[in-house]
């Protein structure tokens, strides 16, 4: 489950380096923190609407942080199950997201068209 929040793309020789690099030391951790980002906000949310039962304002504001921090969650599972579903449904083969590979297969054109 740790995996499914990072970011998978398929590189082209040469750029793959650096591309791999921005992937791994900021793509990834910033998925990471929004996701910690959203979860905090909604348990938040919930701490301030429970602790001030005699608050209208503050259980107002805790129904807000709660609707905003589940948003947040929703969309980034949705994103994931998306990409899922595309890959299901149209029978996309060689691609893995969760290991983050793509394999091609080899193109050998032939010369002169026939």
């Amino acid at each position: 489950m740790s995996d499914i929040f990072f970011v998978k793309v398929a590189y082209a020789s040469g750029v793959d380096g650096f591309i791999t690099q921005v992937s791994n030391l900021i793509l990834n951790p910033l998925l990471k923190f929004l996701f910690v980002l959203a979860f905090v906000l909604f348990f938040y949310g919930i701490v301030q609407y429970v602790m001030n039962p005699e608050n209208q304002d503050k259980i107002k504001q805790g129904k807000s942080h709660m609707l905003w921090g589940l948003v947040g969650l929703v969309i980034m599972f949705a994103v994931w199950a998306i990409l899922q579903i595309i890959i299901d449904t149209f029978k996309i083969e060689g691609i893995n997201p969760k290991e983050g590979t793509v394999e091609l297969k080899d193109y050998n054109p032939k010369y002169p068209p026939q």
